[in-house]
């Protein structure tokens, strides 16, 4: 498998340190990988708009920017309460689209409240 396939099968946060082999705080990790991962995202997210011409630029640039958001909450970064609120209120992707961070089926569904329309109901009778 090569290098960029294996970085696109990983899905914990953990996963991401051990595959560059970085060093990282497990407590740390524990306790703000939601915002490290969502802050990743977003910087793994503007090497697509760089174009970036070889596999291994691209996994530079997301080892660059993992060690980048790491360290900004090693150092005590915090994110404000809007930041927060704003992730609660924008819809996230779904796993039926878990590649992309827009739903294309996300609707309305009651009241304001967002969903994505394309994952199955969930019963439990």
């Amino acid at each position: 498998m090569s290098a960029i396939r294996e970085f696109e099968s990983l899905t914990d946060t953990e996963e991401y340190f051990d595959f560059f082999n970085l060093d990282y705080d497990e407590r740390l990790v524990y306790v703000k990988r939601f915002h490290i991962m969502k802050k990743f995202g977003e910087m793994a997210a503007k090497a697509k708009e760089n174009e970036l011409t070889s596999d291994e630029k691209l996994l530079d640039y997301y080892k660059f920017a993992l060690i980048t958001v790491y360290k900004n909450f090693e150092n005590g970064y915090s994110p404000s309460a809007a930041d927060v609120w704003d992730t609660y209120g924008n819809p996230s992707s779904c796993s039926t689209c878990s590649t992309s961070t827009d739903c294309n089926d996300v609707e309305e569904v009651s009241n304001g409240v967002h969903a994505c329309t394309s994952q199955p109901d969930i019963s439990f009778d």
